[in-house]
């Protein structure tokens, strides 16, 4: 399991004076810097290889309230991924000083083409190491299909039709 540990800062804090939930997702993405980096990668090899993550789906289970100057430390462990490479699930778990989980994120991301925009795979030898280590104990592999199992598609809508939404 990979640690990443923080101390709670007042930029940090939402209006009830606990760790906010735009703090969670940015603590959740600076863990997996800190992973990558850890892992000898920074964001110049990815843009060498013209690759980068991105975050499909995140999802945050809140247990206890977290407040300013606590130590806190951020878990990161690979919960699932596709067979190709493509797409990937994190679990991230927030702790205390004394170990008591506070709260339990997961984000669905794939690899994009920075060229192309499109989705691709790591190269062999860097999906090896991010994909082969550090799993949860309930590792699966999993299907592109499984990736949108809440049925949530795109509705366009005509903006020139709805401009009075916006008092126009």
């Amino acid at each position: 399991m990979f640690l990443h540990k923080v101390k709670v800062r007042w930029n940090d804090l939402d209006a009830n004076g606990h760790l906010a939930n735009a703090s969670y997702i940015a603590l959740m993405s600076a863990t997996r810097v800190e992973y990558a980096q850890s892992l000898g990668f920074t964001f110049a090899d990815f843009k060498k290889m013209m690759v980068g993550p991105v975050a499909l789906k995140e999802d945050i289970h809140y247990f206890k309230e977290v407040f300013l100057g606590a130590p806190i430390y951020i878990s990161q462990e690979l919960l699932g991924a596709s067979k190709n490479g493509v797409f990937y699930k994190i679990r991230h778990n927030f702790y205390d000083k004394d170990g008591n989980n506070f709260a339990r994120g997961e984000m669905l991301g794939a690899w994009i083409d920075l060229k192309e925009r499109k989705l691709t795979s790591l190269p062999l030898e860097v999906a090896t190491k991010f994909f082969e280590r550090n799993r949860t104990k309930d590792f699966h592999f999993f299907t592109k299909e499984e990736t949108r199992t809440e049925g949530i598609k795109p509705e366009n809508i005509d903006i020139i039709s709805k401009t009075d939404w916006f008092g126009n």
